[in-house]
């Protein structure tokens, strides 16, 4: 009884909070012609509900493929069309063809902001309160209620889904993905994953850690026997998984490649977040940083781009996959799912800021076992996302949240207690580097004083964006300032993630358990 009433109360919390801030302004409110991602979730319904199948990712008279054309896979259509079905039955012109274009009201923003919180509840949540009373961390009751509070609180992700408008669908069925392997249900947690897949593209960036920590499983188990029968059955439901979902767009292979070639657009060039928008937003990865400097654009081809990205991509995932796949742990798929999708983030083709999202989830799992710094990561990437936030009119929202989240970590977890080299799970590379580094000794007090220098600046800079004008010559200086000081946080936040993944004595310990 305890424990459904502790439950309740947390998701009582996370639903009063998520609800308080859909109160108030959207992605493109009032800004003609493009709107913004409000107008691109509303239009994506009137698309599915009005046009057959074949057209939805076509460019043709009735559907304007450079206005919010569809570039999301099957599912987010078919979620679109539910949507739709709906929205037809409370008033039609909400999703007439061409006429509800930019359509605004009051009611029909009730009805959004409503689509949102029931695929918040239904999806994500519950995956958030099931992960956190399975945890064997969370000894009690009392334990797992408030590292469930302290992830439903994460304002980045409530910022985005419940005020610039986003639905939390993908990163709620990756949850349940990762539920259902630390269950040991590898096949439930592959059509989950697939779900998560077949719903945003972009969960290609946790696409890496679940490959292979269910291929290193296979191994341990011997590809001679019950490893080749689990190999084979995941290969099997991954591929009826995809088939369901892609099986109306497989009547020929043009429907297929125009499908691939929406979701992949990749002649748009490395910085596609500067598609639709001017001034153009400041991203914290490391392309936009450096374009500071160096005008990445205008001296390297798109083709050499795409190039570029991928190599170094791909050096950067290669030491955590390369240690997953031989030691596979739920431990480090979790620290992996963050390193990966961290590294896709920095260095990847055609990222928008909201990305940091696909970082933050993953973190969130990990915040009982590094409070300390799992409570900076999840900080800097909602600062990360000021010039978004402020350009939706979500100034208020924002400094509202992330000093209430701050005050909930640190009273929950202590965070400024958990700064030695045990807390941080750097013990091991600690060891390692006895006799080499003088300075571990006072580590604690490095990484506390070094915290505090961070969160003053951000607060500092936040005040100074929301207050303050750039000067007339320098019209970009304060979202410049936020994406390179976020880019140089999250930079020293991979290197400390892949540390604590290739020093990690825990996972041979557990692979006995797999094996």
């Amino acid at each position: 009884m305890e424990k459904w009433s502790l439950m309740a109360i947390t998701v009582l919390l996370a639903l009063t909070v998520r609800w308080t801030v859909s109160l108030g302004s959207y992605s493109g409110a009032g800004k003609p012609p493009m709107y913004g991602d409000y107008e691109a979730q509303r239009h994506w319904q009137e698309v599915t509900y009005n046009l057959p199948i074949r057209q939805w990712y076509f460019n043709t008279s009735d559907n304007n493929l450079l206005y919010w054309g569809l570039d999301y896979p099957p599912l987010t259509a078919y979620h679109s069309l539910l949507c739709a079905y709906i929205a037809k039955l409370i008033n039609p012109d909400w999703i007439a063809l061409h006429t509800s274009r930019g359509y605004e009201s009051q009611p029909h923003k009730l009805f959004m902001r409503t689509t949102v919180f029931v695929a918040d509840l239904l999806i994500y949540i519950p995956a958030v309160i099931f992960y956190c009373f399975s945890l064997k961390e969370t000894s009690t009751k009392k334990k797992a209620s408030i590292c469930a509070l302290c992830i439903l609180l994460y304002p980045g992700l409530i910022l985005i889904d419940h005020g610039h408008f986003q639905y939390p669908l993908s990163l709620g069925f990756a949850l349940w993905g990762v539920l259902a392997l630390s269950y040991d249900w590898d096949l439930l947690g592959s059509v989950a994953f697939c779900l998560a897949l077949n719903y945003k593209q972009m969960e290609l960036y946790h696409s890496l850690p679940f490959f292979c920590y269910l291929l290193g499983k296979c191994f341990k188990k011997g590809l001679k026997g019950k490893g080749l029968v689990l190999l084979i059955k995941i290969t099997g439901t991954v591929v009826v998984s995809f088939a369901v979902c892609w099986l109306p767009f497989c009547t020929d292979m043009e429907q297929i490649m125009q499908v691939l070639r929406r979701l992949f657009p990749i002649d748009r060039g490395l910085f596609e977040a500067c598609m639709f928008s001017s001034p153009p937003p400041r991203l914290a990865n490391i392309w936009c940083s450096l374009s500071v400097l160096i005008k990445i654009k205008n001296i390297v081809s798109p083709q050499t781009q795409l190039k570029l990205s991928f190599a170094v991509t791909f050096l950067s995932l290669l030491p955590t996959c390369i240690k997953l796949t031989v030691q596979p742990s739920l431990r480090g798929f979790k620290f992996a799912l963050v390193s990966c999708a961290l590294s896709f983030f920095l260095f990847s083709f055609q990222v928008h800021e909201k990305s940091i999202l696909l970082v933050s989830v993953p973190v969130c799992l990990i915040i009982n076992e590094i409070p300390f710094m799992a409570t900076w990561f999840l900080l800097v990437s909602t600062f990360s996302m000021l010039p978004l936030l402020l350009k939706d009119g979500l100034l208020l929202a924002y400094a509202v949240t992330t000093p209430a989240f701050l005050s909930l970590c640190g009273a929950s977890f202590s965070i400024l207690d958990k700064t030695s080299a045990e807390d941080l799970q750097l013990k091991p590379f600690s060891l390692s580097m006895k006799g080499y580094v003088s300075w571990f000794k006072s580590f604690p007090k490095i990484v506390r004083s070094l915290f505090l220098l961070s969160v003053t600046l951000m607060g500092v800079l936040s005040l100074v964006c929301a207050a303050a004008h750039p000067p007339q010559r320098l019209p970009d200086l304060f979202p410049v300032s936020v994406s390179v000081i976020s880019c140089l946080h999250f930079l020293l936040f991979l290197v400390y993630f892949n540390v604590v993944i290739l020093w990690d004595s825990k996972n041979s310990r557990s692979q006995k358990k797999i094996s």
